[in-house]
């Protein structure tokens, strides 16, 4: 005999309030949809955002939280089981989401939407919040669940685990070589945007040691105090901006002011230092730390928008879009908008941090909704931010900086006849006052995306704080707060990686695979140092050697690397019996899979030599049997590396792509031995243990959560 749970009255409360946020965030983008010819303010983009992302975290992601992953607070994670007070520490749930959103939060969600701006705002709006919401934030969630019932497992061994030894192999070569080139290429952006920048150097240094005081005074002197030590946190992050600009205009500047190559040992040193020191130490009060200025700064620009409401200058769907031929890179919309806007959307470099740190130090099951998912909404909201702050600039500007020096020139002049050429117009005057305007010499070429971002938010910023007397310092404002931004994944992805070859290597030696054992945790983590160290220094030190010859590979690699992640989702919720709600991971898995194949069948074959690698590099071997040169080479030696980089860019580009479809391939037999077989396949799921950590009020498994999987 069964008793019907009495009904409860509905919260009518609650109800008008979702209804209001429903209509609000429908009207946005009707507003959106509708606007053809006409100009629209930014504001709705904002609202639009904001409304998405608060339905989605609600509803959607409840929904995955209690059906999908039916997550049990009674259950021990691996950070109360195997705590050890080094990699495994149970973190409050407020300092591991400040944590994992710094650690995933690089320079993806500013750099990818500016350039993907190109295309006009719309395709890269609805890119961002749609993509965020159903496949972005779905996989950091399920990854990082997985992850944690499974002692917070890398993702290659993950899925050596779950998929076999096939598709493992071909996981684990596949994702440490991906993540050795995004770390790299993350380091790089960081390199450029502190050198020569005393105010960002000081500041971005002294969040060290203001993180080591934070990570003591919250685990021996005030445990427990949280907020506390935030805010002690916080007035010392905010003297350390101050003080840099003190610095700056000081006879210090000259100690601080580093040469790329001093930056590269420094990041080194450091990324070495955070991937061995006990991650409540550094790690974790440094990422914590970064968030505030993260959120902060991203807060203030929503408010700038909210308060002066700017016009979109670029249209909402651009002819570049259409035809493929954009200056800012080449290509269509379909695939390489949902390419060069990764992270914000859909990343694969997440899946990395949700099986890397995050779920060693989760406390209860629970969590991994607000920290899987709200974090990744936070930076989805990051990405909107940074495509409006790109799309509020006068389209000459926007090409002007982001159109190549080879199309431009290198003087206002050439570049004002350059962007004629491209149907806009700017006049050499507007582009010199544009630099002045923000302290810098010259705006020309400056490619890249993050000095479009930093005038755009100078922009809006000026006009909502001080006028056009602050735009100089808050364009030097947003140069050092991109560097912190993207600085967070560096350590984070270090240590990630360390995890990652430590898991590897122990398939074939077991001490290795230990964690906690010190001499392979230094080794492992001098060897992921070295090898994105070394493509660092050599691409700061060649503009067109190391990290530069892979940097086109990046965009393509990262989306790879999340079809992998998904894949391994996929397979998990089939093995263990929920293929009704397998769904909720292969629908993305789907998408992203066509969308980064295809990009890499046309990276590899295509006949246009400003798409395909294979058709540039017989261009260029063309151009250097004549005696040519052609931009960006500057000689003969430089023309036979564009042949070199072109080469090796088509191999790996369809290496990469070869070993996800084998992954993918393995996968759909095991899905499918899984569904034929009478028994459950072997999981390396750990056992139930119950959790002697209190459960958070509301939230115990007799309160709504399942205990499906409790023997």
């Amino acid at each position: 005999m069964t008793t019907e749970a009495p009904r409860t009255r509905p919260n009518w409360r609650s109800v008008l309030v979702w209804t209001a946020i429903s209509i609000a965030g429908a009207a946005a983008w009707g507003v959106i949809a509708l606007a053809r010819g006409e100009e629209i303010s930014a504001f709705w983009l904002v609202l639009a955002a904001l409304g998405s992302y608060a339905i989605g975290y609600r509803f959607y992601a409840k929904f995955i939280a209690r059906k999908v992953l039916q997550v049990d607070d009674t259950r021990a994670t691996p950070a109360e089981r195997l705590e050890d007070g080094v990699d495994f520490q149970p973190t409050d749930r407020r300092v591991l989401l400040g944590h994992h959103f710094a650690a995933i939060a690089g320079a993806g969600p500013l750099v990818g939407p500016v350039l993907a701006a190109q295309m006009g705002y719309l395709p890269g709006t609805m890119w961002i919040i749609a993509g965020a919401i159903f496949a972005g934030a779905v996989q950091d969630m399920v990854v990082l669940f997985i992850s944690m019932r499974r002692n917070g497992k890398s993702l290659g061994q993950l899925a050596r685990d779950e998929i076999g030894p096939i598709g493992g192999a071909a996981a684990l070569v596949g994702v440490f070589s991906i993540m050795i080139i995004i770390l790299a290429v993350l380091a790089l952006v960081v390199v450029n945007a502190l050198a020569a920048s005393p105010w960002g150097t000081f500041s971005i240094a002294m969040t060290i040691p203001i993180a080591l005081l934070m990570g003591f005074y919250l685990r021996t002197l005030r445990p427990g105090r949280v907020i506390e030590t935030s805010l002690i946190g916080l007035a010392l992050l905010l003297l350390a901006i101050v003080a840099g600009g003190w610095v700056q205009a000081s006879s210090w500047a000259d100690a601080f002011t580093l040469s790329p190559q001093t930056l590269v040992f420094c990041l080194v040193v450091y990324g070495f230092v955070a991937a061995v020191l006990p991650v409540w130490m550094l790690l974790a009060p440094r990422d914590y730390l970064s968030t505030f200025m993260k959120i902060g700064t991203i807060g203030l620009l929503a408010v700038g928008v909210l308060v002066v409401a700017p016009t979109l200058q670029a249209d909402a769907v651009s002819e570049f879009a259409l035809n493929g031929m954009g200056p800012v890179f080449s290509g269509e919309l379909f695939p390489f908008v949902f390419i060069t806007i990764a992270c914000g959307a859909l990343s694969g470099f997440h899946s990395l941090i949700a099986s890397g740190t995050t779920p060693k130090m989760i406390q209860k099951e629970s969590q991994v909704r607000m920290i899987g998912y709200g974090s990744m909404l936070m930076e989805s909201f990051v990405a909107v931010m940074a495509l409006i702050a790109a799309c509020i600039l006068d389209p000459g500007l926007y090409y002007a900086m982001n159109a190549p020096a080879g199309v431009l020139g290198t003087t206002v002049e050439s570049a004002s006849t350059a962007v004629a050429n491209l149907g806009f117009t700017i006049t050499p005057q507007d582009l010199q006052a544009a630099a002045d305007a923000v302290g810098e010499e010259s705006l020309v070429a400056r490619t890249g995306g993050a000095p479009t971002l930093a005038v755009g938010m100078s922009e809006i910023l000026s006009s909502a704080f001080g006028g056009d007397g602050l735009k100089a310092f808050w364009y030097h404002f947003a140069i050092m707060f991109e560097a912190l931004f993207i600085l967070t994944t560096v350590d984070a992805g270090t240590r990630v990686g360390r995890f990652m070859l430590q898991d590897t290597l122990g398939n074939v030696w077991k001490p290795l695979g230990r964690v906690g054992w010190k001499p392979g945790l230094w080794a492992t983590s001098a060897v992921v140092v070295a090898a994105w160290g070394y493509f660092l220094y050599a691409g700061v030190s060649d503009p067109l050697g190391g990290i530069n010859q892979l940097f086109p590979l990046f965009g393509i690699a990262n989306q790879l690397l999340a079809a992998i992640a998904l894949t391994v989702a996929t397979t998990v919720l089939v093995k263990s019996g929920r293929l009704r709600w397998a769904w909720v991971t292969a629908a993305p898995l789907a998408w992203v899979a066509v969308v980064t194949l295809t990009a890499s069948w046309q990276k590899v074959f295509s006949d246009d030599p400003r798409i395909g690698f294979f058709a540039q590099r017989e261009r260029y071997a063309e151009a250097l049997a004549n005696g040519e040169v052609l931009a960006p080479a500057k000689d003969l030696g430089q023309m036979q590396t564009v042949v070199t980089n072109s080469t090796v860019d088509g191999v790996l580009a369809a290496f990469f792509a070869l070993l996800v479809v084998v992954v993918i391939a393995n996968a759909a037999v095991v899905c499918w031995r899984a569904l034929r077989s009478a028994e459950p396949l072997p999981s390396t799921e750990a056992p139930y243990v119950e959790s002697r950590l209190p459960v958070p009020a509301g939230r115990a498994a007799s309160s709504g959560e399942s205990t499906e999987n409790r023997p």
